[in-house]
């Protein structure tokens, strides 16, 4: 039975927004178009807007948001600083250079800044600042207590790991903020090396205690019980999950990089059917219910499948066409905006219409 909503239509599962956000990130590692990574953190951006709820775990895209602009920022400054790899002639200002001795040959602090190095640059940060916003999408849409409670059986100890740190989270920091205005009302001081010591020891034991209690509440209703696995059953499953997440890091890359395209899919795909047999196989030493676990539905496949398209099409589009989707920058040019990969990244935008509204959610 799938979580209610208020009008009774079922939410979306929470690996689905996942799927669409990586697929949206891996459409923007196949380009350094700006006009389509522009139109990648407006597709986004507006599905944020349309479906994102009032939780605290929904507000951490303006977190992603400043971090992109910072990468941003931070590559247009090394390219003003330490120069770019790309030949320019047209200037745009010069530096005091550095001398650097003869074993620095390549490296150079200050000196010439070329309009072209500077584009250059910025297509390059667009292209990581584009891929945190995307990234920074799924962390507002999917809600991670759900995502966590859908980890298969073989994460179980792992998920319920993470739910206990994100649950002592907050009263952690509660504890701070209530010990150091008590200090302050004391007249003592709550900074610093000293300050944070007589904070910090008392917040630990805090910490500590409700640590304990917990455990010893969950050992009482059975938390951490194990089946009986046979040792064949046991090697194999680490077999094949190490190997498959192996192959998936393989993959990932292949599909990543412009040299690793022809073996990249098919090893991703081997890994991740190696990995999900293996986590198949390890969810068997921990027998549990899930109550009313989400219900993967076709406003799941909607989801997800609107983010594989944008990066099938993308990557297939970079191949048949690379200077379409790689503008060069000498000479410098205005970089145009190629239709079918735009329109595959416009598909981007159908969860924000086949979705349950914010105000509809649970």
């Amino acid at each position: 039975m799938a979580p209610p909503t208020r009008r009774g239509r079922p939410a979306v599962h929470p690996g689905a927004w996942w799927l669409w956000s990586l697929g949206l990130a891996v459409a923007a590692t196949r380009t350094t178009n700006p006009l389509v990574l522009a139109l990648l953190v407006a597709v986004s951006s507006y599905v944020v807007a349309a479906r994102r709820t009032q939780d605290p775990w929904s507000r951490s895209y303006a977190a992603f948001a400043r971090l992109a602009l910072a990468v941003l920022a931070i590559r247009l400054v090394f390219a003003v600083v330490l120069g770019s790899p790309v030949p320019g002639t047209h200037t745009v200002l010069t530096l005091p250079e550095v001398p650097l001795p003869h074993w620095a040959q390549g490296i150079r602090i200050g000196g010439r800044v070329t309009a072209e190095g500077l584009v250059f640059a910025l297509y390059d940060g667009l292209k990581l600042a584009t891929l945190l916003i995307c990234v920074g999408a799924a962390n507002a849409l999917a809600n991670p207590a759900r995502l966590l409670k859908a980890l298969p059986g073989a994460l179980y100890e792992t998920g319920v790991a993470v739910v206990v740190a994100l649950t002592f989270a907050p009263h952690l920091v509660a504890d701070v903020r209530r010990l150091r205005a008590a200090r302050r009302l004391r007249g003592r001081p709550d900074r610093g090396l000293h300050g944070l010591l007589q904070v910090g020891l008392p917040v630990l034991e805090g910490a500590l205690e409700r640590s304990v209690a917990l455990a010893a509440a969950m050992d009482a209703r059975g938390f951490g019980r194990t089946a009986d696995v046979p040792p064949a059953v046991r090697r194999t499953t680490a077999a094949l999950t190490l190997g498959g997440l192996l192959g998936v890091c393989a993959g990932t890359y292949g599909l990543l990089t412009a040299e690793g395209g022809v073996y990249g899919l098919p090893v991703l795909l081997v890994g991740l059917a190696a990995a999900l047999v293996g986590l198949r196989l390890g969810g068997r030493r921990s027998p549990r219910t899930r109550y009313r676990p989400d219900v993967w539905g076709a406003r799941a496949w909607l989801v997800a499948g609107s983010g594989i398209v944008a990066a099938a099409v993308l990557a297939v589009a970079a191949a048949l066409d690379p200077a379409a989707l790689h503008p060069g920058v000498v000479p410098l040019a205005a970089p145009a905006l190629p239709l079918l990969p735009a329109a595959a990244v416009l598909v981007g935008l159908l969860p924000a219409f086949v979705t349950p509204a914010p105000e509809e959610s649970a």
